[in-house]
């Protein structure tokens, strides 16, 4: 029986369901697939779960025993100086300690409100808190937001570093569990009361309460209250007499999180916030009380470095801080500091900084004058608002132009009136005064404020904004008026001697630091805190503004900084004061020499120093240039003192600088010509390459003056011509020194025939008589260099004797002549030619006709060939028919 075979119909249906078959398959296989994920995660979970648990119990069995008197004290941290001395330890020294019930309520909720709202009811953990942390960090990054209880803040000050490790928070949170078991939530919150770092060296709330205000914890008003529970957080940068503005947002965001929790009513915290932050805070007789440490304006500036590097709570850990501190310099400061003879007057200020040329360490600080512990204002960190005037002058101007434009130090500016660009606004000197056409060197030493304006302009602002950058100064605007120090740049003296310290260190710029490192308190952990050095300009930028800044301190006119001056020391360095407005002077009714500040920075190759000096009243004005000096003088008396012992290297021309002498005013520059004269001569610096090779033909070959009173005479003894002559020679325009001269002398006959006689470069010459008779004219021709002057002339005769001529016949009948003396021949008869005559020899030739000598000069008498005619015997008398042998 054979089978039967399907329909079309059948054969499709068959078909249909199985296809359906293999679409119901595969969502099968998907819930498959999800049951495997969700147990692979599961399991996944499970085992981090005990991994976690396990590595948690593992960290929880190495923490540290609870201690209670490491609870209830805050912990040491020590300070050591450049050589590895302890100089100072700050911890529980001078802190009032607290009890719970002497803690107002309004402080406890001021407390709570901002560090732990849900103090009372969390077993040492936070959970809520947690997780909103934990979503803040993956939002932001780890870190981004803690979540420490004041039971763990407690116990991190205590036992653990201030580190931000899986490790660490375990065994925090296990010691906070710990803690809360043993002891009550009020001994927990006295501890933390007593323990935590509120400012600089200040420990605990009621030392606190005492040092801003001078007050008990129970008199404290709340935006007190508010101002001191929002000090934890950021020790230093909230202090209210060092950041007033910083203090107030913090005390205010106290006062919101207070009312935020129902702890004040909102007119409470309106009335709480209108209170001016620095209201009611001590004076500093009040702050006296607090004993400081040794070098307390110093270890101010350690401690606000701690604070910037996120490090500012980690002195309650009793961390070991290597520092910078030269004790030897910082002494040195403090003395100057201290000794009121110093200082022109009782009230003006002085903030200093030293740093290492080298390696930008801080050496030592001045502070203040008599700086101690109770004063909140450092002036040499703190002050980073003011004005720095003309000390910018090398940092946006000069620096720029060199270093981009290949500017010398011999380029040409102009001081002339002008404005600022689009402004009606005069730029002007201090002096009232423009000097006209100068190099750029004399313009930075006598500081004249329209060059640098206009060496600004040439490098442009957005250059000088990169150069100052790379220096450590940073500002987001930079004006036509930051060329003179009067724009939106504001620096410290630290900055400022850091800053300067990269020019004497052939371009290479460090960050100014006071710590090389800090060690935790295992021993083991360390943080680095040196900074890596960068080369912020080339070496020759660095070494051709030095040579500049010498000049400034040097003894040239219109140097501004020469009271600055070590003897001995190379130093280069640059003045600076600032300008109050017109608006200002009308309407404080200044004098008219006020300024507000005044600034030297100044550096060898072994220390930078910056220091400022001010009153601590922005319009209490410096008034005299013995204040205006001030700096300058605290300048040489450090530098001096600290320089003593010190080999200091003169700074060092690299080989991208070379020297050529520049006529100055020519533009482009050219060399000086030989001719140039010497105020205009001058030997500058350019970069390799850049040096001009064109002489200057502004100014010509002087012209040679004539040799002049050329005279001629006769030595008969010696058979010799004796020619003498004045000139005027040329002086060398580099020493004032006549410049060598050479003189040839001839005789003319009268027939044309010349004879040549010499060359000297005498104004004399004697030759020995060759001359045949005849009347000659001497001639001497001054020579430099192939130039040949007109000819200076004497006439000159020369007429043989023979024995014929010397015979004599007897007279018929002789007359005697008696012996008279000299003084009282005839004149008349004695004159022989003298208006020819020279050196009294008459016409210059004695042996013929009269023998008592010609006279010269005009036939005074006495003036003879020989200048000591005696008388003589009588001689034969003469025929009167004999020709007179006498010549004219």
């Amino acid at each position: 029986m054979t089978e039967r075979r399907r329909t079309r119909g059948e054969h499709q249906k068959a078909l249909a369901e199985k296809n359906k078959k293999k679409k119901n398959k595969p969502t099968s296989s998907a819930k498959t697939w999800f049951k495997r994920i969700f147990l692979a995660i599961l399991a996944i979970g499970v085992a981090g779960f005990i991994g976690g648990a396990g590595l948690f119990a593992y960290y929880a069995s190495t923490a540290p025993e609870l201690d209670e008197e490491l609870l209830k004290d805050p912990v040491s941290s020590e300070f050591y100086d450049k050589n590895g001395e302890l100089f100072a330890t700050i911890g529980a020294e001078n802190r009032k300690y607290i009890k719970y019930e002497d803690i107002p309520e309004d402080m406890v909720n001021a407390i709570l409100a901002t560090e732990d709202v849900r103090f009372f009811e969390h077993h040492g953990m936070d959970f809520y808190r947690l997780g909103g942390a934990i979503l803040a960090n993956f939002r932001d990054g780890f870190g981004a937001q803690g979540a420490s209880t004041l039971t763990q803040q407690v116990v991190k000050n205590s036992f653990l570093q201030n580190e931000k490790k899986l490790k660490r928070k375990a065994q925090e949170a296990w010691l906070a569990f710990q803690l809360e078991r043993k002891y009550s939530k009020e001994e927990i919150f006295e501890m933390y009361f007593n323990k935590m770092l509120m400012s600089g060296r200040i420990y605990g709330f009621g030392t606190a309460a005492q040092y801003f205000y001078g007050k008990e914890l129970k008199d404290l008003t709340l935006d007190e209250e508010a101002l001191l529970a929002g000090l934890v957080q950021r020790p230093n940068a909230y202090n209210p007499l060092k950041n007033p503005e910083l203090a107030k947002k913090r005390r205010n965001t106290v006062l919101g999180l207070m009312y935020q929790h129902g702890k004040i009513s909102k007119a409470e915290m309106e009335e709480a916030k209108k209170v001016e932050v620095q209201a009611g805070l001590a004076d500093d007789a009040t702050r006296q009380s607090f004993a400081g440490s040794k070098y307390d304006a110093f270890l101010d500036v350690v401690i606000n470095e701690l604070e910037e590097n996120g490090d500012g709570t980690a002195m309650a850990e009793g961390i070991k801080v290597y520092t910078t501190l030269d004790p030897d310099a910082q002494k040195v400061v403090e003395n100057v500091m201290n000794d009121d003879s110093n200082f022109p007057t009782e009230e003006i200020q002085s903030g200093v900084a030293v740093i290492d040329t080298k390696t930008g360490a801080i050496q030592a600080v001045g502070g203040g004058r008599h700086y101690g512990a109770e004063r909140g204002w450092n002036y040499a960190d703190d002050l980073k608002k003011n004005q720095p005037g003309s000390t910018m002058k090398p940092l946006v101007d000069y620096g720029p132009a060199i270093e981009y434009l290949n500017w010398s130090t011999g380029q040409t500016l102009v001081d002339e009136p002008m404005n600022y660009t689009g402004t009606k606004q005069t730029i002007t000197n201090w002096d009232g005064r423009y000097m006209g056409a100068m190099t750029a060197r004399k313009a930075l030493y006598a500081s004249r404020n329209v060059p640098a304006v206009k060496a600004l302009q040439e490098v442009g602002t957005e250059k000088a904004k990169e150069f100052v950058g790379n220096l450590g100064i940073k500002t987001d605007d930079l004006y036509e008026s930051d060329a003179i120090g009067g724009g939106a740049i504001t620096i410290s003296p630290i900055q400022m001697a850091a800053s300067y310290a990269a020019f004497g260190n052939n371009g290479v710029y460090t960050d100014p630091h006071a710590i090389s490192k800090i060690v935790y308190r295992d021993g083991k952990t360390s943080k680095n805190y040196t900074p890596e050095s960068k080369v912020a300009m080339s070496d020759y930028t660095a070494y051709m503004v030095t040579d500049m800044l010498r000049d400034v301190v040097g003894n040239k006119p219109d140097a501004s900084g020469t009271a600055a001056n070590v003897p001995g020391l190379d130093i280069a360095g640059k003045t600076g004061t600032t300008n109050y407005s017109a608006e200002d002077f009308n309407k404080y009714n200044l004098p008219n020499t006020s300024v507000p500040d005044s600034w030297f920075a100044g550096y060898t190759t072994n220390y930078s120093i910056a220091i400022w000096s001010g009153y601590e009243k922005h319009f209490d004005p410096i008034t005299t240039w013995e204040e205006r000096r001030l700096p300058q003088n605290l300048f040489k008396s450090i530098m001096q003192e600290i320089s003593a012992n010190v080999e200091t290297a003169s700074f060092k021309k690299p080989n991208s600088v070379v020297e050529a002498t520049i006529e100055v005013g020519s533009k482009p520059l050219k060399l000086a010509s030989d001719y140039t004269p010497s105020e205009l001569r001058q030997t500058e610096l350019f970069v390799r390459g850049t040096e001009p090779k064109e002489v200057s033909t502004v100014y010509e070959a002087p012209e040679l003056s004539t040799p002049y009173n050329v005279s001629a005479s006769l030595d008969l003894e010696a058979q010799s011509i004796n020619i003498s002559w004045e000139h005027d020679a040329i002086v060398d325009p580099e020493t004032d020194e006549p410049l060598p001269t050479s003189f040839e002398v001839t005789a003319t006959r009268d027939d044309g025939q010349t004879f040549a006689l010499g060359t000297t470069e005498s104004k004399g010459l004697t030759v020995g008589n060759t001359l045949e008779d005849g009347n000659y004219t001497i001639s001497v021709v001054a020579i430099m260099d192939g130039t040949r002057s007109e000819p200076g002339t004497t006439t000159f005769q020369i007429t043989s004797t023979s024995e014929e001529d010397l015979e004599t016949e007897e007279p018929d009948e002789p007359e005697i002549d008696l012996p008279i003396d000299p003084g009282q021949e005839d004149n008349g008869n004695n004159n022989g030619n003298g208006e020819n005559g020279n050196n009294g020899n008459g016409n210059n030739h004695n042996n013929n006709g009269n023998g008592q000598g010609n006279n010269g000069n005009g036939g005074d008498p006495g003036n003879n060939n020989d200048g000591n005619l005696q008388p003589t015997t009588p001689t034969e008398p003469t025929n009167p028919t004999e020709e007179d042998q006498s010549t004219e």
